[in-house]
């Protein structure tokens, strides 16, 4: 009697013990990190003129497609762009999440008035989410804003460039634009064009974005009732199991 009752218990007990384990390794969230990006999005209205909308184009997302490219890219009097590849992609085992964009060869005639001329070879905006945060960057290769001259190839987060014309603001260009958003994601843009409209000269007002990543915040890691961590479960159960089976050779034996 006493040797079933101890064995009944001894099941309880491991089946408690399950319980706890497998509840224990339910996220708090069952909702995974997402990230996207996209190479071009173009939303203004020039004096005089319709308005123009583009984009956003090459976007890529976790929730797929994973990664997108475009030959090139051309917004008249606006933008024009070579190549544009772009990615987002989670790692479901750390949900870490990863984007990137980059746009080749990128003008901009919607300032040559101001500025004149501006070209820059690479555009590259990136962004990464762990579980220690969320983090980005932009680069911007062998990089002309006409009058303003050459920039830093990595410039810091939210640096403004001011254009005029005849010393009235009608744009402001923001490098390595960082945006944190109150999911907790990041968004990088590493060049956006923002027209102040309703000043004198104006070009027009609206919105051109250059390369653009979101990422996290983070997925949980793997929860330990899936695959592999089912496994990592059922080892902790064994090595609490393992005293009580013990406990009951030991009895058997004393009383044999």
């Amino acid at each position: 009697m006493k040797k079933s009752s101890l064995v009944r218990r001894g099941g309880l007990l491991a089946a408690v013990v399950a319980s706890f384990v497998l509840a224990g390794a339910a996220p708090a969230s069952a909702a995974p990190g997402d990230g996207s990006a996209y190479g071009v999005k173009v939303d203004v209205k020039l004096l005089g003129q319709q308005a123009v909308k583009a984009g956003p184009l090459a976007a890529a997302s976790t929730a797929g497609p994973t990664t997108s490219t475009l030959a090139s890219a051309a917004v008249p009097g606006v933008l024009t762009a070579g190549v544009i590849a772009t990615e987002a992609k989670r790692d479901d085992n750390s949900g870490a999440v990863t984007a990137k964009a980059t746009t080749a060869n990128v003008g901009l005639p919607l300032l040559k008035a101001a500025l004149g001329d501006v070209g820059i070879k690479t555009v590259e905006a990136v962004c990464t989410a762990t579980q220690a945060g969320v983090k980005g960057s932009s680069t911007l290769a062998d990089a002309k804003l006409g009058s303003v001259g050459t920039v830093d190839a990595n410039p810091a987060a939210n640096t403004q460039v001011k254009v005029a014309i005849a010393g009235i603001n009608i744009a402001t260009v923001i490098l390595n634009e960082q945006i944190k958003n109150q999911d907790g994601s990041l968004t990088v843009n590493a060049i956006h064009v923002k027209l102040l409209g309703g000043v004198v000269g104006s070009l027009g007002s609206g919105d051109v974005i250059v390369s653009s990543a979101t990422c996290g915040p983070a997925a949980p890691p793997m929860p330990l009732a899936s695959g592999a961590g089912l496994w990592i479960g059922l080892g902790l159960l064994g090595a609490v199991a393992v005293p009580v089976g013990t406990r009951i050779y030991r009895r058997r034996s004393a009383q044999a």
